[in-house]
């Protein structure tokens, strides 16, 4: 059965027509990779408890990114004990390829034993492991990456509603921003590559429904501040040229806009989510490397 995307009411509505004894999994994904949503974790898990269910979260967009050394959302929100299951990649943020699966020895050994998918294939190969243990040992101790990706995925969504470009209402670092047309969509993609040397990867049915073709953006630790602005400077001539329609429009005064963040680094470096959802109201702190960038305004100082 299916529930509506992190809808307890209709979940638990679920859960309630299967008896206690019945053997039930709940199956999510901590980030939505196509709407930028966080599911409730630690409500979910209340659920599974309550009702008997196992938990299994898919954690690849959140991994490295989110939570106490990048263990993800449920490290986060602090309710891995109510994860029965968790499946994750070695490629997006740790930047190599492969997956893996964490849960009980009896779990794990089903798996092995009945999962054509694990059984007819081989092992990735020395280099790549040693990569991806590398990769992950460096993000367990080091928060420098998870700041500067969280920080430009907050810019860069303030600046975008700033521009009215019809950004979809996430409240993650995946960064949305809704065509609505499948040619168009591949139109605007194709003109970023080809007369802006720009990827960006569309996303059209059968990943999303018709009619909310959308461009997928995902800012990484590694743009500049020019980066952003040859970005933002293309998608608006392009949204121009192309007569796409601008909705969800901001006000262009809106903090995130103009370089400055409110949230401390500690829960930059664990991805909260008032990053995304809570815009500041007094200027109370700079973010250097963007106020110090020509093309965006710095902020006023805070009052006294």
């Amino acid at each position: 059965k299916i529930y509506k995307h992190n809808d307890l009411n209709e979940l638990e509505s679920l859960l309630k027509q299967q008896p206690l004894d019945r053997p039930k999994v709940i199956a999510f994904e901590s980030v939505n990779s196509m709407e930028g949503t966080v599911a409730p974790m630690r409500e979910i898990a209340y659920l599974a408890e309550k009702y008997q269910a196992l938990t299994f979260v898919d954690e690849v967009h959140a991994v490295g990114m989110y939570g106490p050394g990048g263990a993800g959302v449920a490290a986060r929100d602090g309710c891995e004990d109510g994860m029965s299951i968790i499946s994750g990649t070695l490629g997006k943020a740790f930047g190599v390829m492969g997956g893996y699966v964490a849960g009980s020895a009896a779990y794990i050994d089903a798996m092995r034993s009945n999962a054509p998918g694990f059984i007819f294939t081989t092992a990735i190969p020395p280099p790549m492991a040693a990569s991806a243990l590398a990769s992950i040992q460096h993000l367990r101790s080091s928060n420098e990456e998870r700041i500067k990706m969280h920080t430009n995925a907050h810019v860069l969504q303030a600046r975008l509603r700033a521009l009215g470009l019809p950004l979809l209402p996430t409240i993650s670092h995946i960064t949305p921003v809704l065509v609505g047309d499948a040619s168009k969509c591949k139109m605007v993609t194709d003109k970023l590559m080809k007369e802006h040397s720009i990827y960006v990867q569309p996303i059209n049915y059968p990943t999303v429904p018709k009619g909310t073709e959308r461009l997928r953006i995902t800012p990484s630790p590694v743009h500049t501040p020019e980066m952003m602005d040859g970005l933002l400077q293309s998608l608006d001539q392009i949204w121009d040229e192309l007569d796409l329609p601008r909705e969800f429009p901001s006000d262009t005064a809106e903090p995130g806009a103009v370089g400055v963040l409110n949230v401390d680094k500690d829960s930059l470096a664990q991805g909260c989510e008032s990053v995304y959802d809570f815009y500041i109201e007094e200027y109370t702190e700079h973010i250097q490397e963007w106020s110090n960038h020509a093309s965006i305004p710095a902020a006023p100082a805070a009052a006294a």
